[in-house]
């Protein structure tokens, strides 16, 4: 007989909402590319089962395996992947800052010479000549157009000196 120990006992739409949000959370991580996945960490068989989710045709196919992929999130912990995706995606609050954080970096390095020297005494791993390259390209833009791609590519090379450190 069971016990009525409440902790233990969730309800079928408990369990049901559960399923979906592993499931959700699977597609998700089957959005991404391989090398993307390498970063999360999964156990082998939750690994290639978002892989074959990947490769299959069939929507059919695509849903059931999506359901073995839920399945397979049970044993692992599905909240640390979940965190790990909204971060990824630049969902987070971490994300959020890193980008704010990377948009101030890159007014103050466009506008500012002092700017340049503190970035690197801030970021000592940083590749110096592509940096100063990156900010001359966008300081030196003629038109608009330029500058907004110049000031892209300065962003995402600051982007991804802080992902890094």
């Amino acid at each position: 007989m069971l016990e009525n120990d409440p902790e233990e006992i969730t309800s079928k739409t408990a369990r049901k909402r559960e399923a979906a949000r592993l499931q959700a959370l699977g597609k998700k991580l089957s959005a991404l590319k391989p090398t993307q996945l390498a970063d999360f960490d999964l156990p082998d068989n939750l690994l290639t089962a978002v892989l074959d989710h990947q490769r299959f045709p069939s929507r059919e196919a695509k849903r059931r395996q999506l359901q073995f992929v839920g399945k397979l999130m049970r044993e692992i912990d599905a909240d640390a992947v979940a965190a790990k995706l909204q971060t990824f995606e630049g969902q987070s609050n971490v994300a959020n800052y890193i980008n704010a954080q990377c948009e101030l970096w890159r007014e103050r390095l466009i506008t500012e010479k002092a700017a340049v020297a503190e970035y690197i005494d801030a970021h000592p791993s940083v590749n110096r000549q592509q940096l100063r390259q990156l900010i001359r390209r966008a300081q030196s833009a003629q038109d608009d157009k330029h500058h907004k791609t110049a000031a892209r590519a300065l962003f995402r090379y600051l982007h991804e000196t802080e992902n890094q450190t």
